[in-house]
């Protein structure tokens, strides 16, 4: 997993926490949009950082 990847991860987990922790009543809040734009740039990163071997060679 790459720096990036993780971060975003780290970030996704801390705000979903606090969403849950913090904040009862309201169904979309700040720490909630973060936390999905977060989750989406994990997956991101963990596609671009993805190294796929390609053999050129068809036999």
């Amino acid at each position: 997993m790459s720096k990036w990847a993780t971060g975003f991860l780290a970030l996704c987990l801390m705000s979903g926490m606090l969403h849950v922790a913090l904040i009862e009543d309201t169904l979309v809040t700040a720490p909630l949009v973060v936390c999905a734009v977060s989750g989406i740039l994990f997956l991101l990163a963990l596609i671009a950082g993805r190294k796929i071997k390609f053999d050129p060679v068809l036999r």
